[in-house]
């Protein structure tokens, strides 16, 4: 029994010590990241670098906090306008994939597959033309637009694996009560969603959150720009304030580490629904 025990904390050691190394490994862009943020002008081209530092500075942050906190603000602004669009397209979508039965149902759904490989920046050439026609760039309208193009897919797919899981009984029970198939979206099948819309939220602001190509492409010159274009400011043709661009980086990375931790087993049970049937 003891050479058992033994024997299982062995291999427990080792896989605890592996999975600590390459966490290390994945998280080190992090630490550098927060490492130069604090680390004054003067020091950064030191060789060898300074892994640590040692005397830090916070004028990085202090330009983050004069100069891009409007650039926050339509981020967020981007943000919630994608949830809320991918959200209304997506949890109809999905109720009529999943549950209603739609003709060609199975052809959509391989249709948004393939929209989901079109590379973004064939999109963005595209949203360029039409916008620059409708006199939609520079707008923060039309990129929420641009962005919930790649939300969107993701939220119907997923929706729709959720939905088609629902106990048809539910539905049969609403409709015995005189519920039509709206009142049965509404009533039945969006508060039992609610991980996947919680899910299908999250993603779609992250991915607005860290979009750079719609970005720069379709609201380049606008007087609102995200953070992402903010970032990208400090970087010049002679000069680069990589103390400013990394502390911004790691002030535009929190809401969405606290968005992660936060929603975490929300997320964990909208992904997994729908894998599984009885």
């Amino acid at each position: 029994m003891s050479a058992t025990i033994r024997r299982n904390t062995r291999r427990t050691w080792w896989k605890s010590s592996l999975g600590v190394l390459f966490t290390a490994v994945m998280l080190f862009p992090v630490y550098w990241m927060v490492n130069v943020s604090l680390t004054r002008t003067g020091d950064l081209r030191s060789d060898p670098p300074h892994w640590f530092p040692w005397e830090p500075t916070f004028e990085g942050y202090s330009a983050v906090l004069d100069q891009q906190l409007p650039a926050l603000g339509t981020s967020l602004l981007v943000g919630l306008g994608c949830v809320v669009l991918t959200v209304v397209i997506a949890a109809p979508a999905g109720y009529a994939l999943g549950l209603l039965h739609l003709r060609g149902g199975r052809t959509l759904n391989f249709l948004l597959l393939v929209a989901q490989m079109i590379p973004a920046v064939v999109m963005a050439m595209g949203f360029y033309a039409i916008y620059n026609r409708l006199g939609l760039l520079n707008t923060v309208g039309g990129l929420i637009v641009a962005d919930s193009t790649v939300a969107v897919p993701f939220g119907v797919l997923l929706f729709t694996a959720f939905m088609a899981g629902i106990p048809r009984e539910l539905l049969q029970a609403a409709r015995v009560d005189g519920a039509g198939a709206w009142r049965s979206f509404w009533s039945v099948v969006v508060p039992l969603s609610r991980n996947s819309t919680i899910t299908v939220s999250l993603f779609a602001f992250l991915w607005a959150w860290s979009d750079f190509i719609f970005a720069s492409t379709l609201n380049r010159n606008g007087d609102l720009v995200p953070i992402t274009l903010g970032i990208y400011h400090y970087i010049g043709n002679n000069t680069t304030q990589w103390n400013a661009i990394m502390a911004t980086a790691v002030v535009a990375s929190v809401p969405a580490a606290v968005l992660l931790v936060v929603a975490q087993r929300y997320v964990a049970a909208g992904v997994t629904a729908g894998a599984v049937k009885d």
